[in-house]
């Protein structure tokens, strides 16, 4: 009698979702899916609007990662009107280090929220821990001082990027071929000495090593469960610079294997050359994949493990060392496992804080050459940027007529990138934890979404949730009638 297990929604993560396991007669996992319940939209109504308010309009997509989508429009407007480092006409330094300053921010923030706020609690509290322990109260609860330097980094990085951006959330500073500001050495200070109230940013380093120094004291105390946990195949995706280390905002698509062997490597402008998009009548969210080695061997994973897969080094020390750490644990090859992309995340919030550090001292950010006007003769009509958000590589692809209207629009999100290895892990975890049992258990519910959580999907790129979010799991047998239900 085969039966069939729902997760409805999947909770702590943004956007919703649902899961669907099938069982056979014998309780052996036979299909486990995430389904994207959710329709955007954002690509068409975008249509028609002048073509400078794209970066504008598509960033309210997400209220956490809208800087990488502020930034990856701004990139294509770039290329649009003819300048920038996509065009071969190179962009002046100042609105450049503008841009990365405020990517950076988000980096720094939108990982400390997924981080603490999502995935710390299974490490203090077990996936079996009861529902109302295993949260931002429980955490209060539990580690108060803990909890307030974590505030204490987000509220950091939303006011730094307030300050870049002109906004706490959806900012306003670029523009074709620049921003509209510069960064006062007023403003500067503040974030270097921490003034009116905020940290400094040699606090703001040290706070960062906390989230490091928590995995690795759980690393420790659950070393086989976290290892064996979804080890996952997939290619690793990721921009790079001239010497093949990751850079955030711009760079070359490099495609690495798990032997680290350099599948391909491209300019972002030829992703549509290299890659096809598969769907499936169970999501709205599509499947990528590269062409050349076909669906299953060419899916992708792309974001903090991704990342730390590819990049050779860092250009700052105490993320170098972790880097190395982290490199040495699986001797040269590629690392597949879902929990270490928490791992990865805690690496990358010590490099954003590093990064951060570098250009609030670097002098060029209270320069005033601020936009490179593009010749009469330079409009293209189409641009393409890609930066690499905190979850993964991000797309945008735009063309515009000549009167300046938006014609196409088209978004490739780090998600979407990562939604089959995604539904690897669902499998993964419901073969290991699901199947061969009858009775379902919070625990058991609850290994399913800390797979899913680990790379902190956007499902419909909207705001992290917080607060009362029901799950409802129903078990069918095969004429649909109810087994067994629970809810939370």
């Amino acid at each position: 009698m085969s039966r069939k297990l729902v997760i409805d929604p999947v909770t702590r993560i943004e956007g919703h979702g649902k899961v669907t396991v099938h069982l056979d007669d014998d309780n052996r996992v036979t299909a486990a899916r995430l389904h994207v319940v959710e329709f955007r939209g954002f690509e068409r109504f975008v249509q028609g609007h002048p073509y400078w308010e794209a970066p504008m309009l598509l960033q309210r997509i997400c209220g956490i990662c809208f800087v990488s989508h502020h930034l990856c429009g701004a990139k294509a407007l770039d290329d649009i009107v003819g300048v920038g480092l996509s065009t071969g006409i190179e962009m002046l330094p100042t609105p450049e280090k503008i841009r990365r300053l405020g990517h950076y921010a988000q980096q720094l923030q939108s990982h400390v929220t997924a981080y603490f706020y999502l995935v710390v609690p299974e490490m203090l509290f077990g996936m079996n821990a009861p529902p109302e322990q295993r949260n931002l109260l429980g955490l209060v609860e539990q580690n108060p001082a803990l909890v307030k330097r974590v505030v204490a980094l987000r509220k950091w990085g939303q006011e730094l990027i307030k300050a870049v951006l002109g906004k706490r959330m959806h900012g306003i500073s670029s523009v074709p071929g620049g921003v509209n500001s510069n960064l006062s050495i007023e403003q500067r200070d503040r974030f270097l000495n921490g003034e009116a109230g905020l940290l400094s940013i040699d606090e703001v380093i040290d706070y960062a090593q906390d989230g490091l120094q928590l995995f690795y004291d759980f690393h420790n105390k659950h070393r086989a469960e976290v290892d064996r946990f979804a080890e996952v195949p997939a290619l690793n995706m990721c921009l790079v610079d001239d010497e093949g280390n990751v850079d955030y905002y711009h760079g070359k698509m490099r495609i690495m294997d798990r032997d680290k062997k350099i599948v391909r490597e491209l300019d972002y402008h030829d992703y549509l050359e290299h890659f096809a998009e598969a769907t499936e009548e169970w999501s709205y969210m599509k499947f990528p994949y590269l062409k050349e080695l076909g669906r299953d061997k060419g899916s992708l994973r792309v974001g903090p493990l991704a990342r730390v897969n590819i990049t050779q080094s860092y250009s700052t020390p105490l993320a170098q060392a972790a880097l190395e750490r982290f490199h040495a644990y699986t001797h040269g090859k590629a690392n597949d496992k879902t929990l270490h992309t928490n791992w990865a995340r805690a690496i990358e919030i010590i490099h954003a804080a590093e990064l951060i550090k570098q250009l609030l001292n670097d002098p060029d950010l209270q320069q005033e050459s601020l936009l490179l006007t593009p010749a009469d003769n330079a409009w293209t009509g189409e641009g393409i940027g890609v930066v690499e958000a905190p979850r993964g590589t991000l797309l945008h692809h735009y063309r515009a007529d000549r009167e300046g209207r938006i014609t196409f629009a088209n978004l490739v999100v780090s998600t979407t990138q990562n939604n089959t290895v995604i539904n690897r892990t669902v499998r993964s975890v419901a073969e290991a934890y699901v199947g061969g049992n009858a009775e379902i258990t919070e625990g058991m519910m609850n290994a399913i979404e800390v797979g899913i959580r680990a790379y902190d999907p956007c499902l419909s790129c909207a705001t992290h949730a917080l607060g009362e979010m029901p799950l409802q799991v129903s078990l069918y047998d095969s004429a649909g009638e109810l087994i067994d239900e629970k809810f939370r």
